[in-house]
């Protein structure tokens, strides 16, 4: 597997697994453009310097993007089903939720843009106008202009429960704002696509202890990553590609909430961990 670290706006760090590149002029926009992308990245590695592996031991790194998008999958793991349900029973959700799960079509919605997208290390935010929030790790996939998923990194999705569960229709504040998505840490790109046994596992710490761990696998999801992309391609342009979220198995319980403070913690196999700490 290749891994791609981003630096710096210019200069992103390239593991092959057996050595470490460092690449001034690499773009993200280039990469998610080209016919074959894991090619565009091996070229990069062939002009680019070796150097130390210790230069991987970075507590923050840039999110892997450029001009691309953020989009979501929602209800596509039966535990995400569940708790949809649960939050907006009273708001009569409750069958809305259990109809997208068995629906064909999939739920796809917009997420993020770079600018609101935070990498490994730096702070995702929590709404101040909600009062139940929760992180949601999700593998996410890498969708070149052409609409080709050909790479990995680990996301969470930052989610208000307490606005979405008012009423279905409040998805989009309950999603998308400012820190509400980070994303990392390196642009992972596979020979083969990912086992359906890797695993996902959540950890929020709080004052140094665990608040919450939960585990699922990609056995759990219901959608496969090519049904996904071509939903989301339909009758849609992504001329710089897009990053696409594939929902979330793990759900934290109803009484608990994210606080100011706490670090969220996500690890899926091969790919490596992203740790966040959330912000006001």
């Amino acid at each position: 597997m290749i891994k791609v670290y981003r630096r710096s706006e210019t200069v992103v760090l390239i593991e092959d697994g057996e050595r470490v590149y460092e690449h001034g002029g690499f773009s993200f926009d280039g990469v998610f453009q080209a016919d074959n992308p894991r090619q565009f990245v091996e070229q990069a590695m062939s002009e680019a310097s070796t150097i130390s592996a210790d230069a991987l031991d970075r507590e923050t790194w840039l999110p892997p993007i450029e001009s691309q998008e953020v989009w979501a999958a929602g209800v596509t793991y039966f535990r995400s089903r569940e708790a949809r349900m649960e939050e907006s029973e009273d708001a009569g959700g409750d069958v809305f939720y259990d109809k997208v799960y068995d629906a064909d079509r999939p739920e796809l919605f917009f997420k993020a843009t770079p600018a609101r997208t935070r990498g490994h290390g730096a702070p995702i935010c929590i709404r101040s106008d909600s009062s139940w929030d929760v992180p949601e790790p999700e593998l996410t996939l890498a969708i070149n202009c052409h609409g080709r998923v050909f790479g990995y990194t680990i996301g969470d999705d930052v989610s208000s429960r307490s606005i979405e569960g008012e009423n279905p229709l409040y998805l989009p504040q309950a999603k998308v704002y400012r820190g509400s998505c980070s994303i990392g840490p390196a642009l992972c790109l596979a020979d083969e696509p990912l086992p359906r046994e890797t695993a996902i596992a959540l950890t929020i710490l709080r004052d140094g202890e665990a608040a919450f761990a939960g585990e699922t696998a990609l056995t759990q999801l219901k959608r496969s990553f090519d049904e996904l992309a071509e939903y989301l391609f339909r009758d849609n342009e992504f001329p710089h590609g897009c990053w696409l979220m594939t929902g979330t198995g793990i759900v934290p319980s109803t009484d608990f909430t994210l606080k100011p403070g706490d670090v969220v913690r996500i690890a899926i196999d091969g790919l490596g961990v992203l740790e966040n700490a959330v912000s006001d």
